[in-house]
């Protein structure tokens, strides 16, 4: 991923809020047929490893062999940034149009688990989590449905892991401007219907000046 350093996401914290956020990854591995991707929502174990699990019937465990190194992209949030958005536009009119975003690769090893204990746990951690934010005390538990069915949902899915070797991480969110059109940008993404961008951007200003004064 081309990443100048003006952009290089090197806050732990950042990244790993970006995971949380955006925890549907995009996994991709080199095999025998090609390229293949799969899409899978992944959470960070106790252990730093990313546990995820996959349909029986997907034939990514039977193509990659356990320890291949696989990429895994978490893709954040994204917005058109306008060159209307920019006041300085308006004196000489140097500005191309350009995209916003958030992005995290993680280069990492990858493990199939076929017991019953590792899919298990892998629904349970995913459930838990995703539960809890939509229906909170009333969070959906394993437990909710007979043991028959979920012995057989079991039985047809694969736990995995994938063990971190590398992370690299990148926020484009108009750092290579200067401050007046910076605030232009959120009033623009704001006005474009793009809030969550334009808070990103509000709340990395405002770090940045907190910590100008440390």
């Amino acid at each position: 991923m081309y990443t100048p350093s003006h952009f290089q996401e090197t806050s732990p914290d950042e990244v790993t809020a970006l995971i949380e956020a955006a925890p549907l990854a995009c996994l991709v591995v080199q095999t025998q047929e090609g390229l293949i991707a799969n899409h899978f929502p992944l959470l960070i174990g106790s252990d730093g490893a990313l546990i995820g699990h996959l349909a029986l019937a997907n034939d990514m465990h039977r193509l990659v062999a356990d320890g291949q190194e696989v990429l895994v992209i978490f893709q954040g949030n994204d917005a058109y940034v306008s060159p209307n958005f920019y006041p300085s536009k308006q004196e000489h009119h140097k500005h191309v149009p350009t995209w916003n975003y958030q992005v995290v690769h993680i280069y990492g090893e990858i493990t199939f688990q076929h017991d019953e204990r590792a899919k298990r746990t892998a629904v349970a951690l995913l459930t838990r989590k995703h539960e809890r934010r939509v229906n909170g005390d009333k969070a959906w538990k394993m437990t909710d449905a007979p043991a028959e069915y979920i012995d057989e949902m079991l039985n047809n899915i694969v736990a995995f892991r994938v063990d971190i070797r590398r992370t690299l991480a990148k926020s484009k969110l108009s750092q290579n401007r200067d401050e007046r059109d910076y605030a232009g940008t959120i009033d623009g993404l704001r006005g474009s219907g793009h809030d969550t961008m334009a808070e990103n951007m509000a709340k990395r200003r405002t770090g940045a000046a907190d910590a100008d004064r440390r």
